[in-house]
């Protein structure tokens, strides 16, 4: 199928699933990683281990909300671009893109080296955790330029409708991690480190492919720098989208930091649980992410090409698929909580605590749907304020306070409810927010 045909013709649904559905994929696959990532770090049998990989999750989060800042960002404008017929500029915006996103990962290795230990404490390392956290921490830190640079070519790809080799960059990286994992974490016995190893140069396999895919198939992005110039203004609308996505990411991170500061109270064993659920409860999270997200170019080039009717349909099929997407997932992974938990660890105490933390997890997975929809819809079409405040808002601010307040009032119990309750709130506010933006638009 043409390009023009994709965005500008096709059903809704048919355009919808097509570009949709090899993100959903990708993200399926990165899921199955985490899974494995998790498998053979819970298969040591060390629970400081567990907890400590925990801890150090939120970096390689805030290693996808950097990417995120110039592929994301940089979709946004690009699509909206071609949606205007300005192909040479959407040429040259790749190209920034792809050359800023390594000095960005350049700088990071710098910075977080400096401050590694200050860092560490920040996330809650202690004497027991603190060896294998610093092991996980490193290795994804000296990877940051690869891991940061994926993001940029497999978001930008789909831009010019190539959803499918995007999907095949971010198979590639992930099937290389899962089967270097045991390698490094078991077999040569290098555990936390072991797993960033991997991580890393399932990375490099990724930007790779995408290199390559870029020069040889390409027709309007470009890595090439000779004669390539832009100026402040034509970065603005970059950073404008690209940093409330990255945002999002970030927030993800301070959220995880954030809940594991509240477990520790109750022990090493209630942090360890937490790590494994979020790695199952992105079984839903990533699959919603992938649908909502692989939409972005659809949204943007008609929002660029102003089709209004087309924009709307897509938009109303968007959020009517999401949502009920989430209900189904919800209460799938609810039912299957006990034998999920026990796949990464087999010991009751993590076990029975899983199940309960899960549950919890999956009470706003309906508003989470509608957050992620709504924000998708601002960054493609260039509403920076409302993609912002959505950003900060439910894993940020909103999540923040709700924890804080929840923790005091219900203690425990208050810390597993924080999460469901601030997507509930964030939900709310998205739809004020596209009120605002669309109503009149779409009324």
């Amino acid at each position: 199928m043409k390009e023009n045909e994709i965005f500008e013709k096709a059903p809704v649904s048919k355009a919808y699933f097509t570009m949709a559905l090899p993100v959903v994929l990708s993200m399926v696959v990165s899921l199955i990683y985490n899974m494995v990532d998790t498998y053979f770090i819970a298969g040591t049998g060390n629970t400081d281990l567990v907890a400590g990989v925990s801890l150090g999750a939120p970096v390689f989060t805030l290693m996808i909300a950097l990417g995120d800042i110039f592929g994301l960002g940089g979709s946004s404008v690009i699509s909206r671009m071609f949606g205007k017929k300005q192909d040479d500029d959407g040429r040259r915006m790749s190209v920034f893109c792809f050359y800023a996103a390594i000095l960005c990962g350049i700088l990071v290795i710098i910075i977080m080296l400096a401050f590694r230990m200050p860092i560490l404490h920040m996330l809650g390392a202690d004497e027991d955790t603190l060896c294998y956290a610093s092991a996980y921490y490193t290795g994804i830190v000296i990877g940051a330029p690869f891991i940061i640079l994926s993001f940029t070519p497999s978001n930008l790809l789909r831009t010019e409708g190539f959803a499918k080799a995007s999907m095949v960059g971010t198979i590639l990286g992930a099937v290389v991690n899962m089967v270097l994992d045991p390698v490094f974490i078991s077999l040569l016995g290098f555990g936390a480190a072991g797993a960033a190893i991997a991580t890393v140069i399932g990375y490099i396999c990724a930007d790779l492919y995408f290199l390559w895919f870029l020069l040889k198939r390409s027709q309007k992005l470009s890595v090439n720098p000779v004669g390539f110039h832009i100026s402040a203004d034509e970065l603005k609308p970059i950073f404008a989208i690209g940093i409330p996505a990255s945002i999002t990411n970030l927030m993800q991170s301070f959220g995880m930091a954030l809940t594991n500061r509240f477990l520790l109270p109750y022990g090493n064993e209630k942090v360890a649980a937490m790590g494994i659920v979020m790695k199952v409860n992105m079984i839903a999270v990533l699959v919603l992410v992938g649908f909502a997200f692989g939409a972005q170019p659809l949204i943007g080039y008609n929002y660029g090409a102003d089709n209004k009717k087309r924009l709307k349909e897509i938009l109303a099929f968007c959020y009517k698929f999401e949502c009920s997407l989430a209900v189904i997932l919800a209460a799938a992974l609810s039912l299957a909580a006990k034998p999920l938990i026990r796949v990464f660890m087999d010991d009751a105490q993590i076990v029975n605590s899983g199940v309960e933390m899960l549950k919890y997890q999956q009470m706003g997975m309906l508003f989470v749907a509608i957050v992620l929809v709504t924000t998708c819809t601002f960054q493609s079409a260039g509403k920076a304020w409302g993609a912002f405040w959505l950003s900060v808002s439910r894993q940020g601010l909103i999540f923040a306070v709700v924890i804080l307040t929840a923790s005091h009032l219900a203690g425990y119990t208050g810390v597993l409810a924080a999460q469901a309750v601030s997507d509930f709130l964030t939900a709310v506010l998205a739809i004020l927010f596209y009120r605002h933006y669309f109503g009149s638009q779409h009324s």
